[in-house]
């Protein structure tokens, strides 16, 4: 309800200085991490699910929408290797799936994050790597089902597929 919406703000704390310094994020908020290949994206997603682990004995729940196999595996292994893998949750649709596993990845996702979140009582840090190919499935499906799209070329859904996000 509403009425049970608390009103203030927390921060969370990552444990990485300079994130919590220059950007800090506000616990139940949402960010983005954008930069090119090899600038250390899956680096710091690594990182902060390593200290979501430790540091908060929370949840992570990782969506890897369109990922390559190679990447999904090592991810796999990130997190075996430093002992989180008990406290992760990975999906993946991959590249070479259809479109309609690819954009019902990021929605498994989030479920399985509101599981945590509302059944377990967990804080949970839930990612979705790559929002882009998220829309971009979403505009394949678009086109399969024979839908016009808009005027940019987007589904002409989008606006309902981010708004479930």
């Amino acid at each position: 309800n509403f009425d049970e919406l608390e009103s203030k703000t927390e921060m969370f704390e990552t444990g990485v200085k300079v994130i919590d310094l220059l950007t800090p994020y506000v616990k139940g908020g949402k960010i983005g991490l954008f930069g090119g290949a090899g600038v250390g994206k899956t680096v710091l997603i690594q990182e902060m699910i390593y200290r979501v682990a430790n540091n908060h004995d929370g949840v992570s729940v990782f969506a890897g929408v369109g990922e390559r196999t190679r990447e999904g595996n090592d991810l796999i292994e990130e997190m075996t290797d430093s002992g989180v893998i008990d406290k992760t949750a990975l999906v993946f649709g991959q590249m070479d799936e259809p479109p309609g596993t690819r954009l019902r990845v990021a929605l498994a996702g989030l479920t399985m994050a509101e599981y945590f979140r509302d059944v377990q009582k967990q804080d949970v840090l839930f990612f979705i790597d790559n929002i882009f190919r998220f829309t971009q499935a979403g505009s394949e499906v678009s086109t399969l089902l024979g839908r016009m799209p808009s005027a940019v070329g987007y589904q002409p859904n989008l606006a309902d597929e981010m708004g479930l996000l």
